[in-house]
């Protein structure tokens, strides 16, 4: 393996174990994102979006057409990108993620970013993962609140 630390490959995620192509190139180690069809640099946040993506796509049901990855949108003038999206089946957004290195804690911060490119997007459930921990929300339309829900919102059909 080469100088550059991956170190957190060894730290144990929440998640089923997935069986990913990783191989080296340029002396980075890039691992294969079966949505966007292409080896990517495998950083920690990448490793933990693969992770959820697998996760999302094989144990909870959700077709790969629905996510858009790593998209750019404007917030006060400024540049920023979401990690997941998932549309409903009829093209609107409906759970927006945001992935963090495995060791990043998840806190009221975390939860506050997310919240802030959603007022943009529009999802009706957020959720937030450092591959340790997931938390999930709904949006109440009434309070404008997010309520913690116990499992991954399902899209019905």
């Amino acid at each position: 393996m080469t100088s550059r630390n991956y170190s957190f490959l060894e730290i144990p995620l929440d998640f089923p174990k997935f069986d990913f192509s990783i191989q080296e190139d340029e002396g980075k180690l890039t691992i294969f994102d079966a949505l966007r069809k292409r080896f990517l640099i495998l950083t920690p946040e990448e490793w933990v979006r693969q992770h959820m993506i697998a996760y999302l796509t094989k144990y909870q049901g959700f077709p790969k057409s629905l996510f858009a990855l790593e998209k750019g949108l404007r917030y006060n003038h400024l540049q920023k990108r979401f990690d997941i999206l998932v549309l409903d089946r009829n093209g609107r957004p409906f759970l927006l993620l945001e992935c963090k290195a495995p060791e990043v804690q998840l806190s009221h911060k975390t939860l506050e970013q997310i919240a802030t490119y959603n007022t943009k997007i529009g999802a009706p459930y957020l959720g937030i993962t450092n591959g340790r921990q997931h938390l999930f929300f709904g949006l109440d339309k009434e309070s404008a609140n997010y309520t913690q829900l116990s499992t991954v919102p399902q899209i019905h059909t």
